[in-house]
């Protein structure tokens, strides 16, 4: 997907300095290719067994890649109304959704339940309380799967374990079955699946195995209490090689699934990073170089409001230059940081590169948790997004104007 090519850093063949050229820097970059190659390789590692991929919309909800992966036949998991707004405006089948999230308000249930989408994932018994009430209010009915929390340890970074006791996600092993009880007996309710998701970035397969393990006993309870299920959502978190991890195949992932999990059950499942997160890039332009008693800076024009994950989760992206160097650049150690007044403004430390002022350099593995991300602090319109597509960059978001960031502000009336 990407290689040099005389001097130049390309992605599916099209130059990224000819696209920073173009639109600008800060920008984002996508790859139509690895994306579609990605999700296909989840939905043909199944063969014949019964399941459904859900593209988990917060990894990257712009609407060029929902139409990408809705063309492929992919459902969505989303966690807003306004992730469900985007999915439909990218043709998405309401079916095909699963919603998400701890915190679904009344508004958003009573979009999904307008749009039917295909599932709730119910994380609380005052959840299934409040769904239950507006799909009456609205004479339909809801299909549920509880996501139940197997307080496994997924042994990722704490802000993004989500299968811990003491995480806000699911409904503990030991309520479950009652909260189940409790919604066959709601007249608005259907209840399908059940649900577990343990984390993001997940490296190795055991703490899948032994959440699903846990989730199967459960499972086999409820069929037990004259309960059965259709399918069971084994969420998504499978990690990809930021730097040096070592992430199992697709492949393997999934075999551990259709292991654990009966062929009775359809298996469903939503991967969202590993799918998005290596075809996307963060190009940006060295503005000036700086030297400190202590520290070498290249001071960059992205910043920590462009992509937030270095400084919220002491996240590593490889840096790779747009253009190779003149010969006479020499090589020193710099911290990349951007122009926001923070010192916890930085994009990537200590490392060995050839710059100077003007240089431009990629980000790379920076498609999931992104663009989607991004903040206006400082006053900084978001960057631009442009999809690589076929040998040719396709400009899917414009740079957002400085008058958009006050467009919905008002002044106070003029003192009389």
């Amino acid at each position: 997907m990407y290689e040099y090519r005389n001097g130049r850093l390309l992605m599916d063949g099209v130059s990224l300095s000819e696209i920073a050229t173009r639109h600008g820097t800060p920008c984002y970059v996508y790859s139509r290719a690895d994306i579609e190659s990605t999700w296909r390789s989840y939905d043909a590692a199944f063969g014949a067994r019964a399941h459904h991929v859900h593209y988990a919309v917060k990894a990257n909800a712009n609407l060029a890649v929902l139409q990408v992966l809705a063309r492929l036949g992919s459902g969505f998991d989303i966690v807003s109304a306004g992730e469900l707004a985007r999915v439909l405006a990218a043709r998405g089948v309401p079916s095909g959704i699963v919603f998400s999230g701890v915190g679904k308000t009344v508004a958003d249930i009573e979009a999904a339940l307008a749009a039917d989408i295909g599932t709730f994932n119910i994380e609380s018994a005052a959840e299934l309380e409040r769904l239950n009430g507006v799909a009456g209010r609205l004479g339909c009915r809801a299909r549920i799967a509880v996501r139940v929390n197997p307080d496994v340890d997924a042994k990722t970074h704490p802000y993004i374990s989500t299968g811990l006791d003491e995480n806000k996600f699911g409904v503990p092993m030991a309520e479950a079955l009652e909260v189940y009880r409790t919604a066959v007996q709601r007249p608005h309710l259907d209840v399908v699946g059940i649900a577990c998701h343990i984390g993001s970035q997940l490296t190795t397969l055991a703490p899948f195995a032994d959440a699903l393990t846990r989730v199967m006993v459960l499972v086999g309870r409820l069929a037990d209490a004259g309960i059965p299920l259709m399918h069971v959502d084994a969420g998504g978190g499978l990690g990809i090689r930021y730097r040096d991890e070592t992430p199992p195949p697709i492949a393997d992932y999934v075999g551990t699934l259709c292991r654990v999990i009966p062929p009775a059950y359809a298996i469903h499942i939503e991967p969202g990073r590993s799918v998005v997160a290596a075809a996307g890039v963060l190009i940006t332009t060295v503005e000036y170089l700086k030297r400190t008693p202590k520290r070498q800076f290249a001071i960059v024009d992205a910043a920590m409001n462009d992509l937030l994950r270095p400084a919220l989760y002491a996240a590593w992206h490889d840096v790779q230059m747009l253009e190779e160097p003149p010969p006479e650049v020499t090589e020193a150690r710099y911290d990349l940081v951007g122009p926001v007044c923070e010192s916890g403004d930085f994009l990537a430390n200590d490392r060995a590169l050839r710059l100077a002022p003007g240089a431009r350099l990629a980000l790379m593995c920076a498609g999931a948790y992104g663009h989607v991300m991004a903040s206006n602090y400082n006053a900084r319109p978001r960057p631009p997004e442009v999809m690589v597509d076929a040998g040719v960059a396709h400009l899917v978001r414009a740079r957002e104007s400085i008058p958009a960031l006050y467009a919905g502000e008002t002044l106070l009336p003029d003192a009389p």
